[in-house]
């Protein structure tokens, strides 16, 4: 058995019943098993991937907070903090239902090596909590907020562990969770991202996530000597990361026909109208269907199946394992010739394999979803300095960062003779950045 393979039956085994985390171990540890043979004497004896694999710390506590019937509820609130072999934690806190040790453990192993590829110094973490603000007041999100940050503020600051947002968790929610942590700290840092644009916010943030997506998407096309300009493309989900990839996919040039959201998803042969998409989700915080009730020729399915539309670009931009080897199978049959993931491993392993080992361009979200963090890296760095840059200015940086982590990743497949397989590249480019600073700082 190879020491990758030893060390992910070890994950396996003291961790159970957590298959997201496996997932994630499992999908980075394959793609290192090149690296790792080569140099697996030294890495055998440092136990670099069982120090790897195993998070710095977890802190897990209750949340108790008073709903608006005057009734305490109890959450479960948790921060993982993977490693900080190149700065302080860094990753989103996410506020759904479905949030679990598994998940964040899955989410903060990723951010190890997204972080790292970002040629920031910036270490992997991430958080949340099984709490779920769809429905609630502003006043019930605003206790829970100041709960959950009441405990939190124990193990985070500007030079620690910076958390973000991410699922659950938008502008409302950070300015909430940072009056709170300023209150009881007594200190005005840049301890979150994601803030408003009054109080050390950065421009672009918003738009960040979707925006480098698309400028990887633009990479990798270039690359084949292709563009994107008149390609018929798919995106997946309708937050922040979506709406934005749609709209700089537009920008240059391509043609979104689908989107969807957990309940179905909407078709409009013309090319979707964002003005609309962002008047139902942003303004109105309502459902993708109501699309389909404004606009003449568009059409709305309920559930799963956004996949069977044809395509030439699929951009899953909405939660992890949603497409999976069915709708692999439909999109390329369809003729899909690009994937970039614009949410968190948004694809199975299974599904992942099938396309690459049938022509699809694959690059997967380490790499395609880091300008979220790469900004707010951009924000942690106008706090330090207090200052604020322009939005040209934060997207000019934004755009290169992109640019270089796609050859960053494309350099490392073909430094080990995996030419045009991104996920390896993204792994390896980021792990070696990793293993050096903690093979540099000793055993800690």
């Amino acid at each position: 058995m190879s020491y990758t393979e030893e060390v992910y039956a070890k994950v396996v085994a003291q961790n159970p019943n957590e298959p997201e985390f496996h997932q994630a171990v499992k999908e980075v540890l394959d793609s290192l098993k090149v690296v790792i043979d080569r140099n697996e004497e030294e890495y055998r004896r440092l136990s670099i991937l069982e120090r790897l694999v195993e998070p710095e710390r977890i802190i897990s506590f209750r949340v108790p907070w008073v709903d608006d019937k005057g009734t305490v509820q109890v959450n479960k609130g948790y921060r993982v903090q993977f490693n900080s072999a190149i700065g302080p934690y860094k990753g989103g806190l996410r506020f759904h239902p479905s949030v679990n040790q598994s998940i964040l453990k899955f989410l903060g192993f990723e951010q190890i090596f997204k972080n790292s590829l970002t040629g920031l110094p910036i270490g992997g973490g991430k958080g949340g909590s099984n709490f779920d603000p769809k429905g609630k007041s502003d006043r019930e999100v605003m206790a829970f907020c100041q709960s959950f940050m009441t405990e939190l503020s124990k193990y985070i600051g500007a030079d620690m562990d910076v958390p973000a947002g991410d699922i659950g968790v938008g502008g409302r929610e950070i300015g909430y969770l940072y009056g709170q942590y300023k209150r009881i700290r007594g200190q005005y840092e840049g301890v979150l991202t994601g803030k408003g644009l009054s109080y050390g916010g950065s421009l672009i943030r918003t738009q960040a996530t979707g925006y480098g997506l698309v400028y990887m998407l633009n990479e990798m096309v270039n690359a084949k000597n292709d563009t994107i300009s008149g390609k018929t493309i798919i995106v997946t989900g309708s937050g922040n990361v979506a709406i934005y990839a749609v709209e700089k996919a537009q920008q240059l040039g391509g043609k979104v026909v689908a989107m969807c959201d957990s309940n179905g998803y909407i078709y409009d042969p013309a090319g979707i109208k964002l003005d609309i998409v962002k008047d139902i989700k942003e303004v109105k915080r309502g459902r993708i269907r109501e699309y389909a009730e404004r606009v003449e020729g568009a059409s709305y399915t309920e559930g799963q199946g956004i996949w069977n539309i044809r395509c030439d670009i699929f951009l899953p931009c909405a939660t992890q394992n949603e497409l999976d080897l069915e709708g692999a199978r439909i999109l390329v049959a369809n003729g899909c010739k690009y994937i970039a993931e614009g949410a968190n491993m948004p694809t199975t392993l299974e599904a992942t394999n099938y396309v690459m080992e049938n022509g699809v361009v694959f690059m997967p979200g380490k790499a395609a979803n880091a300008g979220g963090v790469a900004t707010s890296a951009l924000e942690m760095s106008q706090n330090s300095m207090r200052l604020s840059w322009t939005a040209e200015e934060v997207d000019q940086k934004l755009n290169r960062i992109m640019k270089d982590i796609f050859h960053k990743v494309d350099d490392a497949s073909r430094r080990y003779g995996l030419e045009g397989n991104y996920v390896a590249g993204a792994n390896i480019a980021g792990f070696e950045k990793v293993v050096d600073a903690m093979k540099a700082q000793g055993i800690v």
